[in-house]
Formats: C-alpha cells, structure tokens, sequence
C-alpha cells in the first residue's frame, strides 16, 4: 500500500507539473523571442531621426556606431538613390531595376521609390528583400545567414525611403530560454519529491496501523484473548478513521470472544458439576458390589470418570492465561496397553476376541496421555457400541520414522457412509451417542499433522480405522490440518 500511494503521487504531480510547466516553457520561450525582435525595432527607432535629418554617409555612419547593434556589427542602413540622380520620369539615372524600385520596378505603394543606393554597414538580408520593404513601407521580418534580419523602411523626403537592417542571432531568439527550463525542471522535480514526502509519510501511518490490525488479529488467532487495539491516543494518532473504525470493530469482537468462552467455560463447569449427584451414587453401588473382575473393573471406571470430571471443572474455572504449560508427548504404546486391558475385561464378559499387536516397543507421540486415551476409548467404544455381541476386534500398532499408525479393525458389517460418520455430531450411535467421538479423533490426528482414515479390515472383513499421528513437530508443523479423508465409501453395513 505504501509504494502504491508512492507511485500514484508521482504520476499525480508529474501529470499536473507537466500540465502547468511545458506551456509555461513555450510561453517563456516566445517571450524571449519577441524581446529579441523588440530590442531590434529600438535600434531602429533610434536611427530613425538621424535619417530624417540627413542622408550624409559619414553623418549616417557615425550615428550608426552610436548604436549598440550598429557597434556590434549587426545593424546596417540601405540609403536611396540620392536626389539629383532621378530623373522626371521617377526611375534612376543609372537605369536601377528591382533593386532600386519595388517588386516589378515600381514604385511603393505611397509612390516612393525603395532605396537603390549605398549600404552602410554589413548588410545581410538579400537585396530583392530590402527593395521589397522599401517598396512597400512597412517593416517586416526576412531569414538571414545565422539568424534573422529586421526590415525597417524610414522616408527620408517625397520619394526616398531608406531602409534600415537590425539583424537578430539565432542566440538572441533562445536566451535564457535553457537557464528557465532547466529552472522550470528543478521546480517539478522539487514537486514531485514533496509529494513523495507526503505520500510516504501518510503511507507509512496507514501501513503502521493495518499491520497492527493484522499482528492483534494473528494474536488473537494464537489465544491471546487480551490483545487489544489503540483507538485513541498517540499511537492512533495519524491513522484513517476507517481503520480507526477497523480497530474498534476487532476490540469489540474480541471482547464478545472473551465473554463467549467465559460463558462456555462456565457451562461447562455447570454442567460438569451437575454430573457430581450420579457419579456419588455410581460409586457408592460400585463400592457395594464386592469382589471380582467386573467389580474391581467397573469402580475403576468410576473413579477414572470422577477424575475427568473433576478435571473439566477445573479447566473450565481457569483463566486461559493462568493455565500451567503443560508438557506434550506420551508413549502411544504405552497407552494403547492400557486402555485394551481395560477394555478386554468387557470384552471377555462380551464373548469377544481382542488382539493386541505392535504395542511391544515404544512409540512416542507429541499428544497428552489424556488426549490419546480418550481417543482409544472412542474408537474401541464404537467396536463395542456399533458390533453385536462375541464381534471380535483387533488394535494394531505401527511405528515407523515420522508417524506412529494405530488400526482398530473389528469382524462388524462395516461403515455404511465413512463422510458422514466423520461429521460432528452426525454419527448415529443409538441412545446416550453423541456422535462426537470419531471427531475427536480426527481434531487430535489433525493437530500433530495426521489424519483419519475410514474404511473396511482386511484381516477381519467389517470396519478398520486407522489413526495416523505423526511423531515428528516439524512435519506436524508443515502438514495441512483441517483435512478430513475417508475411505471405502462403497462399504454397506
């Protein structure tokens, strides 16, 4: 945006300097012009009264050497032919042709015949010229060697007209014509650099303020739910009221933000405390039901289920900035051995096979221990929540360089639409589903850059998914999340 408005305001000032600045260097240049040509009918106006005087050559030299064109070489005086030299019929003694008369060896318009006689000074313009203009009696303006040459008729007496030669230079026409384009171009230049001034400086402030915008925007995008923008003060002073408007649009949403996560948060504590009532009565006929596997099994998820339960309301009371850092990464085998024990007693009461492989050596992966038992307990929960009794199922694990694949495969009929299984809340369980579970999954895949994959066993013939969490941050970093892939859409169930 900056070099934007930059690149505008040039164009702008050297549109408009050029508007205004060529026509004002043509005009300085005919302005030159015309006082050239004006100096030159002052020379000859000054001659003037000299010739009307006298027609002496010695008389008409000396006042011709008395003018600073006459001293400088570039001024001349044709004198006619004198008077004792016509004859009656008003043409020369000597037989003068067009030099001595006007065009076609008449006389003028007035009747005077142009000068036919000596030239004082260096003359420059041609004689058919100078026979023209003191045929006609008037002055005019002839080319001549190196410049220009100014015809200027004076009548010395009836019949006789002289006329004198004020030659112009080439360089007299353009003097100080260059000095003021050259001054002419300073000043535009001069323009356009304070426009640049201006313009970058106005940039700048906008720029400052809509990265600002941007940087709380990425702020509050990575948590930080207390940035806020400056509307007032000194660091919005010089911003567009448009972005100052911006910059109170995204202080007000990031306070609805703020609020609608305290309200969430506190919802959830509500009604996580609400679960407190049945969880007592749960472990108090758990605490009465003896001895035995099924007993000692069914307390355990009692008191497993009072921990998270406790643990919600915890989290959910906490400021997002008080919460502790909270160091990530567990052993997957490690938990996927646990969570299988825990649910191979139900299964033996079920009448199902398990089989448990690949969980013998350690498998590292940048998840909580909490988050990844959750998500065993949501995929091994559809086994035994989607399957009839005596289905067997099977937990694979596979750990390789940069990813650790867990594959939960059972002997069911299989997923009969794997996209809509996948969808938040779509899943359809039967009674106490919420069809959050596979969603689960795929947030926590998603999140170390894996995926989810959906599609029918191999080995078992009904539903596998495979849960793929890489092991490496950096490749976790580089993978795209938010993608959901689904496999083997063609199986009915």
């Amino acid at each position: 945006m900056r070099w934007a408005m930059i690149k505008a305001a040039v164009a702008g000032t050297t549109m408009v300097a050029l508007a205004f600045l060529i026509p004002l260097g043509l005009m300085v240049q005919q302005t030159a012009r015309d006082r050239a040509f004006t100096a030159a009918e002052r020379q000859a106006a000054a001659l003037g009264p000299a010739l009307a005087i006298t027609t002496d050559q010695d008389a008409i030299d000396r006042a011709l050497a008395s003018t600073d064109a006459g001293a400088q070489g570039r001024m001349a005086v044709h004198l006619p032919v004198p008077a004792g030299a016509v004859g009656a019929g008003g043409t020369s003694a000597q037989g003068t042709s067009a030099e001595g008369a006007g065009a076609g060896g008449q006389a003028g318009p007035g009747g005077d015949a142009g000068p036919g006689g000596p030239t004082i000074g260096q003359g420059r313009a041609a004689a058919v010229d100078v026979a023209t203009a003191g045929g006609q009696g008037r002055a005019f303006t002839v080319a001549a060697p190196g410049g220009y040459a100014l015809l200027q008729p004076v009548a010395v007496d009836t019949g006789r007209t002289a006329v004198i030669e004020v030659f112009v230079a080439e360089s007299d026409l353009t003097r100080g014509v260059s000095t003021a384009w050259l001054v002419l171009s300073a000043v535009a230049l001069g323009l356009v650099a304070i426009s640049v001034l201006v313009a970058d400086r106005m940039g700048g402030r906008i720029v400052a303020s809509a990265r600002r915008l941007a940087a709380a925007a990425r702020s509050l995008g990575a948590g930080n739910l207390a940035v806020r923008l400056p509307v007032e003060g000194e660091q919005a002073d010089g911003s567009p009221e448009e972005l100052r408007e911006a910059a109170h649009a995204f202080n007000t949403m990031a306070d609805r933000v703020a609020q609608l996560l305290a309200a969430e948060r506190e919802l959830a504590a509500d009604l996580s405390h609400r679960l407190r009532t049945p969880l007592t009565v749960l472990r108090l006929n758990a605490a009465s039901l003896g001895d035995g596997d099924a007993a000692d099994a069914t307390r355990h998820a009692v008191a497993q289920l009072e921990r998270e339960v406790d643990q919600i309301i915890r989290s959910a009371r906490r400021a997002p900035e008080d919460a502790p850092a909270v160091t990530v990464g567990c052993d997957a085998a490690e938990v996927i051995r646990e969570r299988v024990g825990f649910w191979s007693a139900l299964a033996e009461d079920e009448g199902r096979r398990c089989q448990l492989a690949g969980a013998d050596r350690a498998a590292p992966v940048p998840v909580q221990r909490g988050d990844l038992a959750a998500a065993v307990d949501a995929l091994l929960g559809n086994v035994f929540r989607h399957t009839a009794l005596g289905t067997a199922f099977s937990v694979d694990v596979l750990a390789t360089d940069s990813s650790v694949i867990v594959l939960v495969g059972d002997a069911g009929p299989g997923y009969s639409d794997p996209a809509a299984a996948l969808k938040r809340g779509e899943g359809h369980g039967g009674e106490g589903s919420t069809g959050l579970g596979l969603d689960i999954v795929r947030k926590l895949a998603e999140s170390t850059g894996g995926d989810l994959v959906l599609g029918r066993s191999a080995v078992l013939g009904g539903a596998e998914t495979r849960l793929r969490l890489r092991s490496r941050p950096e490749e976790a970093q580089s993978a795209r999340p938010g993608r959901r892939r689904s496999r083997g859409a063609l199986f009915p169930r």
